[in-house]
């Protein structure tokens, strides 16, 4: 079930990067500008984490997920309804608010009922529904723009499905067991939970490495298929078809999960993680044909998630007691770093063309994959 709801979580998480060229054309705006349908979504995504956060230890955690299903399919059909440009940024804005209490809250609620030693495998199963609505999502938006339903027949697929896998979950919600709630704090009990999980310091580590992470490669990620389109002349259906493989390799990496993290052990999967993202990168900004970018595509998502699965896994246990909080701001830094990682790089394709977009990430992203594994080199030494 947690799965079905990544599902539609992941598509709506990239189904404005394959659009972003339609939206830029049937509103006569740059494509820069038009990414601001995912800066406003990321920002309301990662500012309402600091909300649903809390309220999943409170109340629990299946039960605020599935209100936040049903706040989707409104908000999403709202969209479908937006009479301009401006209006869609505004509903944009509380679609992320929505949104905001599915996938983390899942993730938490993993944390609650697997053991450490299994729950980066599990996770790794739970990532298999997640990708492959990203991977729907970044192709579905490609084929949408190139027909003629356009954005608002993305958005209202979206929407039915928000719909059905509500229902669903409402259906098993009696059946579904949850974590003792964290009660007590009063008028001030969520600011006191947030203060628990920054006052660890292990915490503080793993949450800038995942703002980095969302800063350096969420942002970028976002103008490859407009990068794709702009440089080979592609139709915008099969640029977002080849970057679409981006999250095929982190499927692949979720099959192979459990061999990955039994052979190569935390530090070197994120060290690995960066040097291969960083390489692909490299490869798209030089690759002299289109199709090249399908596999270098599938190559980056399988690095990605060698260094962003276990940033996640060491989340869910930074603070146990309050992991529905610590989740929230785990993700509340992820997308807010993906949203000004998307700003900046909206700015940096306006403005410098490719170069920028590509070869900056080709460079920090090694870097951040070396620092969080010394990190946790450091952190193994202490015990």
């Amino acid at each position: 079930m947690l799965a079905i709801a990544g599902f539609f979580s992941g598509a709506a998480l990239r189904i404005c990067d394959g659009l972003i060229p339609r939206l830029a054309s049937d509103y006569a705006v740059t494509p820069g500008v038009a990414g601001r349908v995912i800066l406003t979504f990321a920002v309301a995504y990662g500012v309402s984490q600091l909300l649903f956060g809390p309220l999943g230890d409170r109340y629990g955690k299946a039960r605020v997920m599935c209100g936040a299903l049903f706040g989707c399919a409104l908000a999403s059909l709202a969209c479908i309804l937006a009479p301009d440009f401006e209006t869609l940024v505004r509903l944009r804005i509380f679609w992320g608010v929505a949104a905001a209490g599915i996938i983390p809250l899942a993730i938490a609620w993993i944390g609650d009922h697997v053991h450490y030693e299994q729950r980066q495998a599990t996770l790794a199963r739970m990532l298999m529904g997640t990708l492959s609505g990203m991977t729907a999502g970044q192709l579905g938006g490609g084929l949408f723009a190139d027909s003629p339903l356009g954005w608002r027949g993305a958005f209202g697929t979206l929407c039915v499905g928000y719909i059905v896998v509500g229902l669903l979950l409402l259906a098993r919600l009696r059946t579904i067991p949850s974590a003792p709630p964290v009660r007590g704090g009063g008028r001030f009990g969520f600011a006191k939970q947030l203060g628990s999980v920054l006052a660890i310091p292990w915490a503080r580590v793993v949450i800038l490495a995942v703002f980095a992470e969302g800063v350096i490669l969420m942002g970028p990620l976002a103008f490859l298929p407009s990068y794709l389109h702009q440089r080979f002349g592609l139709a915008l259906s099969t640029a977002s078809g080849l970057i679409a493989l981006y999250a095929f390799g982190g499927l692949l990496y979720a099959l192979v999960a459990h061999h990955v993290v039994r052979r190569l052990g935390e530090r070197r999967m994120v060290l690995s993680g960066g040097i291969v993202m960083g390489l692909g990168f490299l490869a798209l900004y030089a690759t002299p044909v289109a199709w090249l970018a399908a596999p270098i595509a599938l190559a980056v998502g399988f690095g990605t998630y060698l260094l962003h699965n276990t940033l996640q896994t060491n989340a869910t246990q930074m603070a146990p007691a309050t992991r529905g909080t610590a989740m929230a701001t785990f993700a509340f830094c992820f997308f807010n770093g993906q949203a000004i990682g998307v700003s900046l790089a909206g700015y940096a394709y306006d403005h410098g063309g490719p170069l920028p977009l590509l070869v900056g990430p080709a460079v920090a992203l090694p870097i951040l994959g070396w620092a969080f594994a010394r990190g946790l080199e450091r952190r193994a030494r202490e015990g």
